[in-house]
């Protein structure tokens, strides 16, 4: 099992009651004028499980990694998650990682790790892959995990696993 399907698993059972305690006032303030406040980076988070499912999924019938990108600004906004329930956006976000943990650990290594030349991780990857070099599935699974962990960080403070 490669480290950053176990590290997605430990992040929700370390993050799920963590997040579920938050002050629910707190989760609706800003830091900064344009930035998000916690509800919204987890509502952001739960955007980005669902799409990633999509080409989580697609990328096993696929010969490339070309995937759709979504304007995650407008999907916050647009869903208003700095007003959803607190513990419905927790669940939620709770619930589709664990699904996406399922999935991940099913495709089978030589899916996971086959080189693939023909992607868009240069445009949708977190850490982004040049177009001109190779990459994989396994590299954009754990490249999901480092975002979601990023973004943990920035609600729960920097010492997430610790």
């Amino acid at each position: 099992m490669p480290d950053y399907i176990n590290q997605l698993r430990s992040l929700v059972l370390e993050c799920e009651p963590r997040l579920s305690e938050m002050d629910r006032s707190a989760v609706r303030i800003r830091p900064a004028p344009g930035k998000w406040c916690p509800a919204e980076i987890l509502g952001h988070l739960i955007d980005s499980a669902s799409n990633n499912h999509d080409r989580f999924v697609r990328a096993q019938s696929q010969e490339s990694l070309v995937f759709p990108g979504y304007d995650q600004v407008r999907w916050v906004e647009v869903q208003r998650y700095a007003e959803a329930p607190w513990d419905d956006l927790v669940a939620a976000w709770s619930a589709i990682n664990r699904h996406l943990a399922w999935v991940m650990a099913a495709v089978p290594e030589a899916v996971r790790e086959r080189p693939r030349a023909d992607h868009n991780l240069d445009s949708i990857a977190w850490k982004t892959v040049p177009s001109d070099e190779p990459s994989s599935l396994g590299y954009f699974m754990a490249d999901y995990v480092g975002h979601l962990e990023h973004h943990l960080k920035q609600i729960l403070g920097p010492n997430l696993g610790r």
